[in-house]
């Protein structure tokens, strides 16, 4: 369980006043669910996922995780936090002059002494799930968007994570493709169990695989709960703007 409390994110503009990106958001993300927070460009989506994933630290408020402090953790503490997560990049962040299967082996590679019998197994159940067996020698060039994002995918679940982020995971790809990676990262949610954030400004995302979804305006949350209550609900204007209900 995530229990975020009071999250405030602020940076220093060049005149020394402050820029909030994110202000006193409380919200706690279930085990086992898949959630979709939405909002408009600029509206602290990516700050949220970076905080989550400890790459940047709060201003005020906390992160906990299994009852841990993210702001708190240091050394083998915050390495061992890294290994539960996963992320899924926009732009997929492969490495170029690996294969397929040598992408998905790197976060293995990592950890001193990691068994490469055992790491080579772990290769080869992931490409399977993912359905990237035949692809395993083959450079990400000679890949499409999708087979990329799959290899993304792969390489996310290395480490057996409990948590996989995904930042804007289908914005780049078509229509059906992106239906294929949804189905892809429903099948894992249910069959692994492990929970998974997702930020998207895509409305079809959040309704096709997203139990719960938190809607984010100029750092504030502005709507959160199960899609169908939040959809049943007296929605904020931003977010029946969002799911094209009513224009703001």
């Amino acid at each position: 369980m995530i229990e975020i409390s009071h999250l405030t994110k602020e940076f220093d503009n060049p005149d020394k006043t402050k820029l909030g990106v994110l202000r006193d958001i409380t919200l706690t993300v279930e085990d086992g669910d898949i959630y979709g927070i939405i909002g408009m460009s600029g509206a602290g989506k990516s700050t949220m996922l970076r905080l989550i994933g400890l790459l940047d630290t709060p201003t005020s408020g906390s992160i906990i995780v299994e009852g841990k402090d993210l702001s708190a953790l240091a050394g083998k503490e915050k390495i061992d936090y890294y290994k539960t997560i996963g992320t899924v990049f926009q732009g997929y962040n492969l490495l170029m002059q690996k294969t397929v299967a040598q992408n998905v082996l790197f976060p293995l590679t990592l950890s001193r002494g990691y068994d490469k019998k055992a790491a080579k197994e772990r290769v080869s159940e992931l490409l399977e799930l993912t359905g990237l067996t035949e692809k395993a020698g083959v450079y990400p060039s000679q890949l499409s968007g999708g087979q990329k994002q799959r290899v993304a995918i792969a390489r996310a679940l290395a480490t057996n994570p409990k948590l996989i982020l995904c930042d804007e995971p289908t914005s780049a790809l078509d229509s059906l493709t992106t239906q294929s990676i949804l189905k892809l990262l429903s099948d894992i949610n249910h069959r692994l169990g492990v929970t998974i954030i997702i930020i998207t400004h895509e409305i079809a995302v959040v309704q096709k695989i997203c139990s719960k979804v938190p809607v984010l305006e100029g750092g504030v949350l502005v709507d959160n709960g199960p899609i169908h209550q939040v959809l049943d609900s007296e929605m904020h204007p931003i977010t029946r703007s969002l799911f094209g209900r009513e224009e703001v």
